[in-house]
């Protein structure tokens, strides 16, 4: 099921780049359930990793995904897509309160999602400083807002002893983004 959800996504995002890069899109799936695996989810988190953002930015439908991969891969991917219809703030928004209030696999999803998000982020203020704020719907206060409101959400519920490592790593990537 897990090869089977990397094809599907490396179909769906074939030609498309990543913001600030000449980066294959898919290579951010890829990192993205590559942590969620690391990190010993199940496989239909594992699977949501790579199809997380195939309704949102492509042809294929949530329905798509069901399809293919059922109820529970499609939940997951749903907690996560944003609609797009919906303003910057309100969807992040959203996805702060799904980070507040979602189980451990949806917490886990947004985490490695953002975790990844933020690691290319640093990469790109290496190489095009600031000016990269202007690639984005939001600039630097209203990102820099987003993703500590993650940080600070995301243990929200969990015991100690369960949350994964990577969310320390998240912790401080956002440190050092934005402090």
């Amino acid at each position: 099921m897990i090869e089977k959800a990397r094809h599907f996504a490396a179909e769906a995002h074939k030609g498309q780049k990543r913001k600030n890069s000449n980066m294959d899109y898919i290579v951010h799936p890829e990192r993205v359930a590559e942590s969620l695996l690391k990190a010993g989810f199940r496989p239909e988190v594992v699977c949501a990793g790579y199809l997380h953002d195939v309704a949102e930015d492509t042809p294929y439908t949530l329905q798509d995904i069901e399809k293919e991969f059922g109820e529970e891969v499609k939940a997951l991917v749903a907690a996560h897509t944003e609609d797009k219809s919906k303003s910057w703030n309100e969807r992040k928004s959203h996805t702060i309160q799904s980070v507040k209030e979602g189980s451990m696999d949806i917490k886990a999803l947004i985490v490695a999602d953002k975790l990844d998000n933020l690691q290319s982020l640093i990469q790109d203020l290496e190489v095009y400083g600031d000016k990269i704020w202007s690639n984005f719907n939001a600039d630097y206060q209203h990102q820099k807002w987003y993703y500590q409101s993650i940080s600070d959400m995301m243990a929200d519920g969990l015991k100690e002893e369960d949350i994964p490592a990577f969310f320390n790593n998240y912790r401080q990537l956002v440190k050092q983004t934005f402090d």
